[in-house]
C-alpha cells in the first residue's frame, strides 16, 4: 500500500483584474491552511482570466503546466504609448488616431506565424542579474533581450477606434503588452493595452474555472482537480505491483520502448493511482516526479 499525502491538485481560477498573482497564490495559501501553493504562469495586475494553482505536493507538477499555448482576448488603445506598454503605465506619446478597419486588417498578418519580440521594459526578465521592472522604476535604460514567440491566431474581434479588439493565439512567453506596443507602431500611432483577458492556458479554459470570490474556506477542495491533470499531456506508463514499489523508492529500472515510447511519462499503478512522473534516460525509467512522501509506507 503506498501512502499518498492530501491535500493535493490544482485549481482553474478565474483571476479577476487588479490583485497580483502573487496576492492570489497568497490568498490561497490562507484559504488551504498551506504554503505549499505554486502557480504556473504569472498575470499582470491589469489581467484578468485563467490562472493555474497547484496545492500541496501538486506543486511539484507546476513545470509541466507552465509551457502550454495561451489564448487572450485583448483591447488595444491605439494612438496611446505609455511606459509599462499597459493602462497602468505613464502616457508618453498621445496623438489622434486615424485609421479604417480595412488599414488595421492589412497590418495583423505581420504579426501572425514566428515573429521577435522586445521583451519589455516592465518585466521580470533579469539583465545583469536584476530585473528589468527594478531598474525602470529607477529610471534606468537597460538593453532589453529579444526572444522569438509565435502567434498562432489573431482575429479582429471589435473596431471602434481608438479602440481595437483581438483574439490572440500564442506560444508561451509571449507578451501581449509588446505585440500591442508593435501593432501600434507599425500603424503609426503607439498603442498599449487597455485589458486583457486570458480565455485558455492549454487545454484549461474559462469554462473550466473558478471565480476567486467565489471560493472559501469550506468549498475550495469542491474545485480541487487531481493532480494528474497536469500531466494528462504525456503518454500513460502503467506499471506493476513491483514496478510501482521500485520506482517509489527512488529505484530505476530498464526501459522498455514498446510501453513508453517518448522522453517522459506519467506512471499509475495496477490501481489506476498516479506516482508521478518517469524520465527515460539512456535506456532507463528514472523517476523525476513522484507524488509520494519521502517516507511511502509500502506492505
Amino acid at each position: 500500500m503506498i501512502h499518498f499525502v492530501s491535500p493535493s491538485g490544482i485549481l482553474i481560477l478565474d483571476k479577476p483584474a487588479g490583485p497580483t498573482s502573487h496576492d492570489v497564490a497568497q490568498r490561497i495559501r490562507r484559504l488551504a491552511g498551506t504554503r505549499r501553493v505554486g502557480h504556473a504562469g504569472t498575470l499582470d495586475p491589469l489581467a484578468s482570466g485563467v490562472m493555474l494553482v497547484c496545492i500541496g505536493p501538486a506543486t511539484r507538477l507546476v513545470e509541466y503546466l507552465v509551457g502550454h499555448d495561451k489564448t487572450y482576448e485583448t483591447t488595444i488603445r491605439l494612438g496611446q504609448t505609455t511606459t509599462t506598454d499597459d493602462a497602468e503605465g505613464e502616457i508618453i506619446l498621445d496623438q489622434p488616431v486615424n485609421i479604417t478597419q480595412t488599414q488595421l486588417a492589412a497590418a495583423l498578418p505581420a504579426f501572425r506565424g514566428p515573429i521577435r519580440q522586445t521583451v519589455p521594459a516592465y518585466s521580470a526578465v533579469k539583465r545583469d542579474g536584476q530585473p528589468l521592472y527594478k531598474a525602470a522604476r529607477r529610471g534606468e535604460l537597460l538593453d532589453r533581450p529579444s526572444r522569438e514567440v509565435t502567434i498562432h491566431a489573431l482575429h479582429l474581434l471589435a473596431f471602434d477606434p481608438p479602440f481595437v479588439t483581438l483574439r490572440v493565439g500564442c506560444s508561451s512567453g509571449t507578451y501581449i503588452r509588446s505585440l500591442a506596443h508593435d501593432i501600434g507602431e507599425v500603424l503609426g500611432f503607439g498603442g498599449h493595452v487597455a485589458a486583457l483577458r486570458r480565455t485558455a492556458v492549454g487545454d484549461f479554459t474559462l469554462a473550466d474555472a473558478v471565480s476567486l470570490d467565489q471560493l472559501t474556506a469550506d468549498n475550495w477542495r469542491d474545485h480541487l482537480l487531481p493532480p494528474e491533470m497536469a500531466v494528462r499531456h504525456l503518454p500513460r506508463l502503467d506499471v506493476d505491483a513491483a514496478e510501482a514499489r521500485r520506482l517509489v523508492l527512488g529505484q530505476r529500472l530498464a526501459a522498455d520502448p514498446s510501453r513508453l515510447d517518448a522522453p517522459l511519462g506519467s506512471i499509475y499503478d495496477p490501481d489506476g493511482r498516479f506516482l508521478g512522473v518517469v524520465a527515460v534516460v539512456d535506456d532507463i525509467w528514472q523517476p523525476k516526479k513522484m507524488m509520494v512522501g519521502e517516507a511511502a509506507d509500502l506492505l
